[in-house]
């Protein structure tokens, strides 16, 4: 069962280590294979495409599965899929050796001339701008996966999904299991379940092996759930604490887990939440944030009774825990943000509870 606290973990291993410089330096850790992921990629065969591969954790993933497989002597094809409309990715991923297709995969032509593979990692989606154009939302969360199911039948699909297909549960029932009902609050979250069911069902009628990684939060230096809130703090800007309690996961463990999941893969889907081990106090979060920082902190709200927590249980389970603490994420993304580190200008609004990205 998640654990609810208000204790931030200290940091530890494995990465007591100075953090990351430099982006270079932080790509390379965020992408380091776990032995989970190179036991899983050992026990598969074929190539991997990976489709939306261009987005926040799709450059890790590629990364994570070319290194995986090059550790492993393996040849197989790791191949990603995106529009790839931000500078640069395409061509740092091929100096990572990683194969890349431009396409765009609302185009049903273009996604079914794209190559044989036996494992298919689908993180394409949209989130934000879904309240001024919910219908390009739905576009990519729900027909885009019905032309991603039509042009790998019988292939290992993942589909990444997220926690907020569930409702929000009390802060102490810790969080909604896989066998919590959907209850969606808002569009974008009624459009992810809807992908869920696009692959559903493809998986029920043609037997294609599916797992359905829900996901929350992932996190790095550079975005997440604690670089909104560090930097709330570092700029004295309020931090509101009416979501009382978030799950966040290190980047790459979230990527190591979903490269795992290929082995899970089953029809009718497999589902698992993706997430950490504690339900984290935003309170505990800011005023941890404040300490290390030196910093006051401007708190507004109250905590409500319920939360979008999931129950990582299975996962930890199947893969163990993270290899990465919170405290040692805090004490990181705090470095980072200390010295100016670039960030993806992109806030998660985790703050939001009526569903409107």
């Amino acid at each position: 069962m998640l654990r609810r606290t208000a204790r931030i973990p200290p940091a530890g291993s494995p990465l007591g280590a100075p953090p990351p410089d430099t982006e270079a330096q932080l790509e390379q850790r965020l992408a380091e294979p776990t032995p989970g992921a190179v036991d899983a990629l050992r026990t598969i065969q074929g190539d991997i495409v990976i489709l939306g591969a261009a987005g926040k954790m799709g450059p890790t993933l590629a990364r994570m599965a070319r290194r995986a497989f090059d550790i492993l002597g393996r040849t197989d094809r790791v191949i990603a899929v995106s529009r790839f409309s931000t500078a640069g990715t395409e061509q740092q991923l091929r100096v990572a050796h990683v194969e890349t297709i431009t396409c765009d995969l609302t185009d049903p032509r273009a996604v079914a001339a794209l190559p044989d593979a036996a494992n298919v990692v689908f993180m394409a989606g949209q989130k934000f701008g879904t309240a001024s154009e919910p219908a390009g939302t739905w576009m990519m969360n729900t027909v885009v996966p019905a032309y991603a199911a039509t042009r790998y039948p019988g292939a290992r699909i993942v589909a990444f999904s997220t926690g907020n297909v569930y409702p929000f549960v009390p802060a102490d029932s810790g969080g909604a299991t896989e066998r919590q009902p959907p209850a969606p609050v808002g569009e974008y979250a009624s459009s992810c379940l809807g992908r869920e069911r696009v692959f559903e069902y493809y998986s029920l009628h043609t037997g294609t092996p599916v797992a359905i990684v829900r996901l929350n939060y992932a996190v790095e230096l550079r975005y997440g759930v604690l670089v909104d809130i560090v930097r709330a703090v570092l700029r004295g800007d309020p931090v509101d604490v009416g979501m009382g309690y978030v799950n966040v996961i290190w980047q790459g463990d979230a990527c190591a887990r979903a490269l795992q999941c290929l082995t899970l893969a089953s029809s009718p889907p497999s589902i698992v939440n993706v997430t950490g081990v504690e339900g984290l106090s935003v309170r505990a979060l800011a005023e941890h944030a404040g300490s290390m920082l030196g910093r006051p902190v401007h708190i507004v709200g109250h905590e409500a009774a319920d939360a979008l927590l999931s129950d990582a249980s299975r996962s930890l389970e199947l893969f163990g825990a993270p290899t990465v603490s919170v405290g040692q994420m805090m004490a990181w993304i705090v470095d980072w943000l200390r010295r100016d580190g670039r960030t993806l200008g992109a806030p998660t609004h985790f703050q939001e509870r009526r569903g409107q990205f």
